[in-house]
């Protein structure tokens, strides 16, 4: 009876007691899956030039990487431990080819321009080190929270790095100019180096040096 008055009195603080919210606040914050982890770097290099590339990579790994947690999750006690990688591959070849599928079907030009990047999400770190390292040992639901916090967490640190490249590199957001003309007739430059991969590498280390200043202070 406690515990029911302590949920109805003080909800924010239940949940922050929760490993559930524990898992998702390390994900995002803790243990991100770039800037700590080092992990998905290919496509963060490949498809940040552009905010709008971006978005759509962050929606269709976070999907697959929540979704394929929790099909792994839910099938965890009938997969054969000699053949679980394959089955993990399998359930995430699936949905990326569905996710792919989906992508030229209503969104044609934009699959064009993140080009073999989305079957690459199969390949990606963060996907197939979830499934075998949290949803193989997690019921479902928590693994898929987790799939999903990660997936945001990625998101967090590609579309920071894409509003940099694109903004510093093109002057434009989402394609959209947004730096006044008047601007350049005072000698702003557009800074190419932006819209080549070292500036990628460039912005994540910021991104790395913001985040473990930000958690030193904290401790």
């Amino acid at each position: 009876m406690e515990k029911v008055n302590e949920v109805l009195l003080k909800p924010w603080k239940f949940l922050r007691r929760t490993k559930s919210y524990k898992e998702v606040a390390r994900a995002l914050w803790e243990a991100n899956p770039i800037s700590k982890q080092i992990l998905g770097i290919c496509s963060t290099l490949a498809v940040t030039v552009q905010m709008k590339t971006a978005l759509v990579m962050c929606f269709g790994l976070t999907l697959v990487v929540a979704f394929s947690s929790l099909t792994i999750s839910l099938m965890r006690r009938v997969i054969p431990k000699n053949i679980r990688i394959m089955a993990e591959v399998i359930v995430i070849a699936t949905l990326v080819i569905i996710a792919d599928e989906l992508l030229k079907a209503f969104m044609y030009e934009t699959s064009k321009q993140l080009s073999v990047f989305v079957g690459l999400i199969i390949t990606n770190c963060i996907v197939l080190g979830r499934t075998e390292g949290y949803a193989l040992m997690n019921p479902p639901f928590r693994s898929f929270m987790d799939g999903l916090a990660n997936g945001i967490g990625y998101s967090s640190v590609l579309m920071g790095v894409a509003f940099a490249r694109e903004l510093l590199g093109s002057g434009k957001l989402f394609g959209h100019p947004v730096i006044p003309a008047g601007v350049y007739e005072w000698g702003y430059i557009n800074n190419g180096l932006m819209l080549l991969a070292p500036g990628a590498f460039i912005i994540i280390g910021l991104f790395v040096w913001l985040e473990q200043t930000l958690l030193s202070k904290k401790k």
